[in-house]
């Protein structure tokens, strides 16, 4: 198990993983550990910061709990879909779980704008012919542009046709440093480690 890249067979939250630490896991490797409560603190601490003493702890909540925020009161999944399931305004998270880290899962839900993503980027494109077409990067080479417009339309257009192509620097994406408390913010991530491309 590596736990630097902070995903587990047997613990999706803190309290999971204090209760490994405490009670091992019988017929494994994995003893059990006579830790006080402050000492779990530090170790659970010392994990979610990736091992760098130096590192921010994240802390990991409840998934079930982050689902029901996910789809309620954050309002994710007005734009994300998870595993193919639901819109296609932002980028799909059915994998999510698998490709981030609990740090940078935190960073994004903070400050989506530092965070976001170069091919993730808003753009507004206007063509000779005069139309303007807003939408989110997917891919882009020497010779077109491949994006997913504001009303989920796939469209490749080639760069010979663009008159103007402007690439936003702000993620649409809001922040939620002040409209989820903290547990509910380690609950979100909880949810999102969990999506790792075998659940929607």
């Amino acid at each position: 198990m590596d736990l630097r890249r902070g995903r587990f067979k047997r613990a999706a939250s803190d309290e999971d993983l204090a209760r490994v630490i405490g009670a091992g896991v019988p017929g494994t490797g994995m003893p059990p550990f006579a830790l006080q409560p402050a000492e779990i603190s530090g170790v659970l601490a010392f994990i979610r910061a990736g091992f760098d003493p130096a590192g921010t702890a994240v802390k990991v909540g409840d998934p079930e709990r982050g689902r029901a925020l996910f789809h309620g009161k954050a309002r994710c999944a007005t734009c994300h879909s998870t595993g193919g399931l639901g819109p296609r305004l932002a980028p799909d998270l059915g994998d999510v779980g698998a490709a981030r880290t609990p740090g940078s899962l935190q960073r994004t839900l903070l400050d989506p704008t530092a965070a976001m993503l170069p091919i993730n980027r808003p753009v507004r494109i206007a063509l000779r012919d005069g139309a303007t077409i807003r939408g989110r990067r997917l891919n882009e080479d020497t010779y077109s542009v491949q994006l997913i417009t504001d009303d989920e339309r796939l469209l490749s257009i080639a760069k010979t046709d663009v008159r103007e192509y402007e690439v936003g620097k702000t993620s649409p994406m809001p922040s939620y440093a002040t409209s989820l408390t903290p547990d509910e913010l380690s609950d979100v991530i909880a949810y999102l480690l969990s999506l790792k491309g075998l659940q929607p």
